[in-house]
Parts: structure tokens; sequence; C-alpha cells
């Protein structure tokens, strides 16, 4: 095989290196967006407007049994943190987020105040089952759903399982209620332990599955969900300056500060998390083998391009370097049936323009 260009392969090193992609929702149908339905509202706690409201995104967030009271606080406040973003951040209506807790807590419709506790049910089987249910009685083909599951897990080398309020549901039961749902594009997260065994089961054409371990043998209890979350929530996980967090910059950002959490406790780490996007049942620990294409072009957001960034400018030159980045995928896909000096002569071409364009996103004024 003839070597490529000495400019050719100076740029790939860059690429590889120094830029991140980024792919749009709105141009590639992969993400869940939809026109808003409403006008930006006040948050519950009055700081700021919330997002515009998608109707036809859903979400399941539960927190399972703590075993210690210690837990039990822990889980049900990050599935609290995460309800109150995606209902204030994240444009979901609170009507279709289902928050499932150990203990079930009153919300304003009960008579409780907004700066109350955000309402949940509790966390049984039957009611995982009811929220599934709901869901599939009002999503579409179209629709978007986030499953999210925070707490402890079990493996006993034949069926995983993730700790609820009396009996607990395993891998295999979560699969056939995702396959009940109208929808394929789906975001399910196992921060539990013993949770690597949920990929195989739940893998299949659009979701992106997520766990925290990479095995039922990851059995101590994981730090997963505090950075998984954080990164959603928190700008400093847009790692590729669109505005934007993407799911792929979520995990990559979570798995990052679990693994410097367990160096700067000079512990060995017990967890190692997974992404499996591509339909294949096989996880790994960074976008590699296939996986991270989709999760890098899911937002849990409804921001269009120019929202995101609030610079037309820039939104010019991001959604530029997103179709550099299809016509390098769509030249990868056709090597085959070319000769292999227009193939290097086109992928040179690309490369060139994608970096220069990349260094313009890179030069704007924060």
């Amino acid at each position: 095989m003839p070597a490529l260009p000495g400019l050719l392969c100076a740029l790939c090193v860059s690429a590889v290196i120094g830029l991140c992609s980024c792919a749009l929702s709105a141009d590639r149908g992969a993400a869940p967006h939809q026109e808003n339905s409403s006008a930006p509202r006040q948050s519950a706690t009055g700081k700021k407007p919330a997002a515009a409201i998608d109707p036809n995104k859903f979400a399941i967030v539960v927190a399972g049994v703590g075993g210690e009271e210690a837990y039990t606080r822990k889980f049900t406040a990050q599935a609290t943190r995460l309800y109150e973003g995606l209902t204030t951040q994240l444009g979901f209506g609170a009507k279709n987020v289902f928050l499932l807790t150990e203990t079930a807590s009153a919300g304003p419709e009960d008579g409780a105040r907004e700066s109350d506790a955000a309402p949940s049910r509790r966390a049984t089987a039957d009611e995982v089952r009811k929220a599934f249910a709901s869901i599939k009685s009002a999503a579409n083909a179209e629709s978007f759903v986030l499953v999210m599951l925070i707490g402890h897990g079990s493996f006993d080398n034949q069926l995983a399982k993730f700790n609820l309020t009396g009996p607990d549901l395993a891998a295999k039961d979560y699969a056939q209620l995702l396959g009940s749902l109208p929808n394929k594009r789906v975001v399910f997260v196992n921060c539990a332990s013993s949770s690597g065994e949920f990929i195989k089961p739940l893998s299949g054409e659009g979701r992106v599955v997520i766990t925290a371990t990479r095995s039922g043998s990851e059995q101590n209890a994981t730090t997963f969900a505090d950075h998984f979350i954080a990164g959603l929530m928190d700008g400093v996980a847009d790692n590729d300056k669109n505005g934007r967090v993407s799911v792929l910059e979520a995990f990559n950002y979570a798995t990052k500060l679990t693994a410097d959490w367990y160096k700067q406790k000079n512990r060995l780490a017990t967890e190692h998390a997974l992404i499996d996007d591509n339909a294949d049942g096989a996880g790994h620990e960074e976008a590699a083998s296939g996986d991270g294409g989709l999760a890098k072009v899911v937002y849990l957001d409804s921001k269009t391009v120019e929202e995101a960034v609030g610079d037309a400018e820039l939104a010019r030159l991001i959604k530029e370097r997103q179709r550099l980045e299809e016509e390098v995928e769509k030249l990868k896909a056709r090597k085959s049936e070319m000769k292999q000096e227009e193939y290097d002569a086109e992928l040179e071409r690309l490369l060139v323009e994608l970096a220069t364009v990349s260094q313009q996103i890179k030069s704007r004024p924060k």
C-alpha cells in the first residue's frame, strides 16, 4: 500500500489528539430533538428560566435500595438531582419523568411546596413496570427514552439484577420492558455494582447502553453515577465546545473522573464503565470497535446549534465541521471501491479542510 503524504499523516495524528468530533441531532436524526412545545418556564428554584419542554422525551430515574441509611440518602440525592436537571435544564416535562426512590415523597400536586423534594414513587418492580407502561401509552416511534438506575446490583453467575424494594428486576426483565416500547431511541444507564452484565441483554438498534462496571464480578459500590450526572449537567464535559453535552462526552467525563477518584484515594479501581451503542452486545471502556458513534450524536437537551452556542458564526463553523466529518466517514466506506492514490488524495483534502475549520472554532472568542 502506498504511504500517505506527510501532510496527511500529520493531520491524522492531529485529528486523533487535538480534535473532538461533533455531530448534531438536528441533521443526523439520532438525538432526541423536536420543536419545543412551549416557551421557557421558570425553574422551581426561581434562579433562571427553565428549558422549554419537548413532549416527546421521557425518562425513568430509579434510586434503588441503599441497604444502609448513608447509601439511601446518597442514591436518593443523585436521582433527585438528575430529575431536577432533566425537568429544568434539559427540557423534559415533569409528567414525562418518573422518579422512583426507596421512600416515596410528595410533590407540589400533593400539596407540598415547590421547594420540597421532587415527587417520587417507591422503587418497586411494580412501579418500574407502571412507569414503562405509562411511557408505552404516550410515546411514538420517534420518541426518546432515558432510563437510569442508581444503586446496588447483584450477579449470581446467571442473573444480573438491580436491587429494588421487594423483588428485584433482572437484566432480561428490563430488556423485555424496553422491547415493549414503540421507539428505538433509548439511553439506558445502569450505575450499579455488577451492572456490566446488563450490556448483552439490553443491546439493540438505536440504543446506547452504559454500565458502571465491566462485569458482574465488580460488586463494590460505585462512584460512576455522581460523575455521569455532573457530566450531563455541567458544561465542563462539553469537550468539543459546541454548547451541548453528548451522552458520549458525559460518559468520557465520568470514566475519567471515576479513575481519578481511585487514584486520589490510592485504591485499586473496582469499577470500569462500559458503553455499547452499535447493537453487538459487547461494551467497551471507550469509544472503540464501533462503539461511541451513536452516543456522540445523542443529546438529552433539545437545543438547536444556534441556541447551544449563541454565536451565528460559530454555529456555522460547527455545522461545517460536522459536514466534513460525515464526508470523511462516507469516504472511508468507499475505500475498497477506489484506487489507493485517489482515496489518499481525497482523504488528505478533507482532513486539511477539517483541521482548518477546527482551528477556526478553537480560536473563536469564548
